[in-house]
């Protein structure tokens, strides 16, 4: 079957939020001459959505944290471990800064909005109370562009679907604090984005296909939690696990989030590895774009035998793109 890139709405949260950050003069500034293109496109002034999440590294295998938390992302990988390689291989470059207490990093947004667009996170999702459906900690991260801030609010770009939202100073600050995300520090946030070169999109990904060769090949330097797993060892797990009945919340996370967001990551993976030349790589990742979307229907309909099979043809493919990558 012939692969199509995907364009449309999902949880890429950070990559929105940095392609924001990435437009005309690194002021998000929108191009007057047309939308931005989700797809890797053939280059220009800023850099895609696909390009950007795939050049984290994130795309690049599968996870089981713990025994109980699954990604369709790279073992030991979270997103903070890609943004700053993703940068340099696009040819950007950004100030981080994070931690003190809740007064001064309110002073520190303020003072870097009042210059321009501030990338903002990890935050909690569940505390952003503009989302309808959002009442409190979920443990889920999220990230989104601070346009302004007073003394009453913060006005925000939520690339959840919610531009120019507004929420109480309160409400943001102990959102941003993230205690229930399990990465990353307090108060962290992204200044300064300035463009040191440019690269072509083609180029940026294949300067990251050693990392992604690492990653297929589960090196970390992240101490994961006992019971953890990667890539085939995960997916038969998880296989197990949808067939006893996806409980303690795994069936949820994986319609509401981790099966849309992964299998959004590898089309655009296999979109981005066709752009660099590397066919065949492109070809073992559309096939697992099509793997992980076809879990959706079979998950939400209970039909978990379907589900646990398609999981176990997935297993495979890790090694098979590694080795494909590998020959590049």
């Amino acid at each position: 079957m012939r692969h199509l890139a995907y364009v449309g709405s999902g949880p890429y949260c950070y990559a929105n939020s940095f392609a924001m950050l990435m437009g005309e003069a690194a002021g998000g500034a929108a191009d007057p001459a047309g939308p931005r293109r989700d797809g890797p496109g053939p280059g220009g002034s800023a850099p895609s959505t696909a390009v950007i999440e795939v050049a984290t590294g994130g795309p690049f295998g599968m996870q089981l944290i713990g025994g109980t938390t699954m990604f369709f992302d790279a073992y030991g990988w979270n997103p903070e471990l890609g943004f700053d390689q993703a940068l340099s291989a696009l040819g950007w470059t950004s100030t981080v800064t994070k931690g003190g207490d809740a007064s001064e990093a309110l002073a520190r947004l303020a003072a870097a909005a009042r210059k321009g667009p501030v990338w903002v996170g990890p935050v909690e999702m569940g505390h952003l109370h503009h989302q309808p459906e959002m009442t409190g900690p979920i443990g889920a991260d999220h990230f989104v562009v601070v346009l302004d801030v007073d003394d009453r609010r913060v006005l925000m770009h939520d690339p959840h679907g919610y531009p120019y939202a507004e929420v109480p100073v309160d409400v943001f600050m102990t959102a941003w604090r993230a205690e229930t995300v399990d990465y990353g520090d307090p108060y962290t946030m992204r200044t300064d984005f300035a463009k040191l070169a440019d690269v072509a999109p083609a180029d940026a990904i294949r300067s990251i296909i050693p990392n992604a060769i690492d990653r297929l090949s589960m090196r970390t330097d992240v101490q994961m939690p006992p019971g953890s797993l990667g890539n085939a060892e995960a997916a038969e797990r998880v296989a197990q696990m949808v067939e006893a009945g996806a409980g303690a919340g795994l069936r949820e996370h994986m319609i509401y989030f981790a099966i849309r967001v992964g299998a959004r990551r590898l089309s655009d993976t296999a979109d981005c590895l066709r752009l660099a030349g590397l066919r065949d790589a492109a070809e073992i990742a559309a096939s697992q774009a099509r793997l992980v979307g076809s879990l959706q229907y079979p998950m939400v309909t209970r039909d978990f035998p379907t589900a646990a099979a398609a999981l176990r043809e997935l297993a495979p493919t890790y090694d098979k793109l590694r080795e494909a990558l590998s020959w590049t």
